[in-house]
């Protein structure tokens, strides 16, 4: 049985040898010899035969040898032929899925939930865990307030759809004071409440087309200001939160301070995650990514597993963890599918 490791056939001895190696692996982060084999698959086979079977697997690309060791260790496509073909995922726990569901009540704003929902990720994984930020195109305003920071930024606080609260930074072309900004809160509420965010941009746009010199201050303050929050709130900003990244220096092949300089500059950047992401997003159920599958250089030798989350059956966006390849996957994926479900549970409006 063959899911996206190509035509190459297995037969039974070498599935069942190849899946006791990687779990082996998995466990312990060593390299596995003929002999530990042995023993550990079950199989009444002699260490000959064992090391014969091996030797199959290494030249069809399922395993390798790492440097001089007598060992053999997974390759990506030997992940990949065991995730598709010969793993067996265990559902999580009813007490646990309880406790993950009260956790992600809803009980503060979207930001928060989205916070909390890669934080327990990686609690729950030990891997680092990542949520990007709902799409928010469908969103029905409800209210705004604005309040003053320093240095040209506005904190814009938008209540849409009854209770989704949501906050953001933005920077305007001249310093307002408090005053100002109450008054135009009070006008974009009493203006657009009730319109979906979509729809107010469309509004403001079209504001902005016409001649300024007809606009009262209010008008020209409010096109400032609102115009570039709600061009924010269409994504073209869109970003994530991620989690527990120090767990990752706690393996072996990630400990390296070059590769984890990589990787910690790629969250920073952020764009090559993003895309990655992006990818999951009309696809259903858990993704997973494995090595140099990804597309991106600096993801060799890590895992994304993934899945979307939806509200009302719209996708919203994505959350998953990333990990080394020899990454727990049969406790890993039920709780990233889990994880997704309950947070779009938590971001229905009518739930």
């Amino acid at each position: 049985m063959v899911g996206r490791t190509g035509e190459t056939q297995l037969n039974p001895r070498a599935q069942r040898l190849l899946k006791a190696l990687v779990e082996l692996y998995i466990r312990s982060g060593q390299p596995v010899g003929s002999r530990t084999l042995t023993r550990q698959s079950g199989l009444d086979v002699s260490p000959a035969t064992v090391r014969n079977v091996m030797a199959d697997l290494e030249e069809a690309g399922f395993i390798c040898s790492p440097h001089t060791s007598a060992g053999r260790v997974p390759t990506d496509l030997g992940y990949r032929f065991f995730v598709d073909s010969l793993l067996t995922v265990q559902p999580m726990d009813a007490s646990d899925v309880r406790q993950l569901s009260i956790q992600l009540e809803r009980d503060g704003g979207t930001t928060e939930l989205v916070d909390k929902a890669s934080t327990l990720l990686s609690g729950l994984t030990r891997l680092a865990g990542v949520v990007t930020l709902p799409r928010r195109n469908g969103g029905t305003l409800r209210h705004v307030e604005f309040l003053p920071l320093s240095e040209r930024r506005v904190l814009a606080i938008l209540v849409l759809n009854d209770h989704d609260v949501q906050n953001r930074v933005i920077h305007t072309e001249r310093e307002y004071s408090a005053a100002e900004l109450q008054r135009l809160s009070n006008y974009l509420s009493a203006e657009y409440a009730g319109r979906e965010i979509g729809s107010v941009r469309e509004l403001l746009l079209e504001q902005m087309k016409a001649d300024r010199e007809q606009m009262n201050s209010l008008m020209t303050s409010v096109i400032d200001v609102a115009q570039r929050l709600f061009a924010d709130e269409q994504g073209e900003d869109e970003d994530y939160v991620i989690a527990g990244e120090t767990n990752l220096m706690t393996f072996a092949e990630l400990s390296d301070v070059d590769k984890l300089k990589e990787l910690f500059d790629a969250f920073e950047r952020k764009r090559d995650i993003l895309h990655l992401l992006d990818r999951c997003l009309c696809a259903d159920g858990v993704q997973i990514f494995i090595g140099e599958e990804s597309g991106y250089e600096i993801f060799d030798g890590v895992s994304l597993v993934t899945s979307s989350y939806r509200a009302e059956g719209e996708v919203l966006g994505v959350l998953g963890v990333i990990g080394p390849t020899r990454m727990d996957y049969d406790r890993v994926i039920p709780i990233v599918d889990v994880t997704a479900r309950l947070l779009g549970h938590a971001l229905n409006p009518n739930s």
